[in-house]
């Protein structure tokens, strides 16, 4: 049986995919995420974060790619049940698994499809404390009437309570919703802004770094949806969608992001610092070799000019002298001359 700590808790997530494979080849690239064969069954590929298993893969070429949350419960008959009164459907029945738990999958009254989880030895994947990176942070449900009535059937079979409400414009209202005092998600109306959609589940991963995270997806031949973008409390998300058609959407906690935020900070200076000596390195040397060349032909000239300065001057110098000669021999002559005429 499930511990009373789960009942209500997102304990699992179950990605349904046609390439296994890949989507864990994408998942570890974006998010760094792990794999590890289940004990209970060596063909079910768990996704595993720092902090333990946090999901596991379904190869299906027949369903929609799509992520599956399963939420904690004491008893997975009785909620089925509970729901099936409530206007849910099973899609999944109750069944066993091998480590003594036992599942469900229903489809909420909108439609928007997620599991019940009975855990077998009673520790369940229930965490009470803050999201760690890697796991999964905040779950949203898109669904296609007003929160508030989707809201009642969840409330009614997990006892969530209401935290608050925003006034999101032309999108509606926005309900966020917890357990035991935290927050653990939201909903709205997927069809307020005029374009109805169908409703479904979507899971935020914890990442300290949404940017990096971001050009991974990318990278990774990921899509981005929406965003990034701030969300009020400081957090900044993202919505994507994996190579295999699947969507999931990262989140990063200002809390929880501060630290490392800072550590990302702290290297991208360093990686500059180590970069901007190579450069400058090089280019003095240039820039010396260019003087140095400069000096040289600046001195030839210097003497060049002086040489050609100095030869010209002692010939004008040269017809100074003769002319003051002359002048001088020239008056001389003539008083003789006149002695001369005058005996």
């Amino acid at each position: 049986m499930a511990s009373s700590t789960d009942r209500g808790a997102f304990v699992w997530y179950d990605l349904f995919t046609p390439n296994a494979a890949g989507a864990h080849e994408f998942y570890g690239k974006a998010v760094g995420w792990k794999t590890e064969p289940w004990k209970g069954d060596p063909a079910y590929v768990m996704f595993t974060a720092p902090s333990g298993p946090v999901g596991g893969s379904v190869e299906s070429r027949t369903a929609s790619p799509h992520w599956l949350p399963y939420i904690g419960t004491a008893s997975v008959d009785e909620t089925v049940e509970g729901a099936a009164r409530l206007g849910a459907r099973a899609q999944t029945p109750p069944t066993d698994l091998p480590n003594g738990g036992r599942y469900a999958v229903l489809l909420d009254p909108q439609g928007a499809p997620f599991g019940v989880h009975e855990s077998g030895d009673g520790s369940g994947g229930g965490s009470g404390g803050a999201p760690q990176p890697g796991q999964f942070s905040w779950y949203e449900l898109a669904t296609s009437v007003a929160p508030n009535i989707a809201f009642a059937f969840y409330a009614a079979l997990f006892d969530w309570d209401e935290l608050g409400q925003h006034d999101m414009g032309a999108m509606g209202r926005y309900l966020t919703f917890g357990r035991d005092g935290r927050e653990l998600g939201g909903m709205f109306d997927n069809g307020a802004a005029g374009k109805p959609g169908p409703a479904y589940w979507l899971g935020y991963v914890s990442v300290p770094d949404l940017e990096g995270a971001i050009e991974r997806v990318k990278a990774a031949r990921g899509s981005v949806l929406a965003g990034p973008m701030d969300v009020p409390g400081g957090d900044r998300i993202v919505q994507l969608m994996d190579p295999y058609g699947a969507f999931f959407a990262l989140h990063m906690a200002a809390g929880q992001a501060a630290a490392p935020a800072q550590k990302v900070a702290a290297r991208k200076p360093a990686k500059k610092a180590r970069a901007k000596p190579a450069a400058p390195a090089k280019k003095p040397r240039k820039p010396a070799a260019k003087k140095k060349a400069a000096r040289k032909p600046a001195k030839a000239k210097a003497k060049a000019k002086a040489k050609a300065k100095a030869r010209p001057k002692p010939k004008k110098k040269a017809a100074r002298k003769a002319p003051k000669k002359a002048a001088k021999k020239a008056p001389k002559r003539a008083p003789k001359q006149a002695k001369k005429r005058r005996r």
